[in-house]
């Protein structure tokens, strides 16, 4: 079985505001540099290998209109002063034989530190548990990293989030999005066609 595995992984983020609930989706994708992608959320593995590459570097490998893999976070509003928040964690093992996980955290009432502390804590948590570490989920998470990373099991956790507050009138979205990228697969070598009237070859 042909399956789809990453290669590439790159965080971004945006927030748009209009009357309209949809356009202010479509302007927080454009901050966000992925409006003219058509894109498909996935759950929150992160494959064995996968390359965290810049912001740039990703937004360069896409081709307008292609069907692109994503792990979304999203928050929407139309309440004046209400404070949204989109945030994606990434927790990344020392072993790069073993998978990472992504997670999405879709808040309200949640400012930006809150919003980040608690995507990492998911991300390293849920890598945690399936490399043996428990931790207790009461101990904040500046705790919680110093105990991961200090395991040397996790090597990395990061995040990416994005908030914003409603204003009257308006619907405001905020997204935050980790970007998969695929390698290019190998070009078909091209064969002559054979249509039944050409001579058959004589060993």
């Amino acid at each position: 079985m042909n399956c789809l595995v990453p290669s590439k992984v790159f965080l971004i983020k945006g927030v748009g505001q209009h009357k309209y609930q949809l356009k202010s989706f479509e302007e927080a994708l454009r901050m966000a540099g992925v409006a003219q992608q058509n894109l498909v959320q996935v759950s929150s593995i992160l494959p064995p290998g996968c390359k965290i590459i810049s912001r740039e570097a990703g937004l360069a490998q896409l081709v307008p209109g292609s069907i692109c893999f994503c792990v979304m976070a999203r928050s929407d509003t139309d309440e004046h002063g209400r404070l949204v928040a989109a945030s994606v964690g990434l927790a990344v093992p020392k072993d790069s034989n073993n998978w990472g996980y992504l997670s999405e955290v879709h808040a309200h009432g949640m400012n930006q530190d809150q919003a980040a502390d608690m995507s990492e804590d998911l991300a390293a948590g849920m890598l945690g548990t399936t490399l043996g570490l428990e931790v207790d989920a009461d101990t904040a998470w500046s705790e919680k990293e110093q105990v991961y990373k200090s395991s040397g099991l996790i090597i990395r956790t990061s995040n990416i989030t994005q908030t914003a507050r409603g204003e009257r009138g308006l619907w405001t979205t905020v997204v935050a999005i980790a970007m998969f990228l695929f390698d290019e697969p190998a070009k078909a070598q091209s064969l002559p066609l054979f249509n039944g009237n050409e001579p058959a070859n004589k060993s």
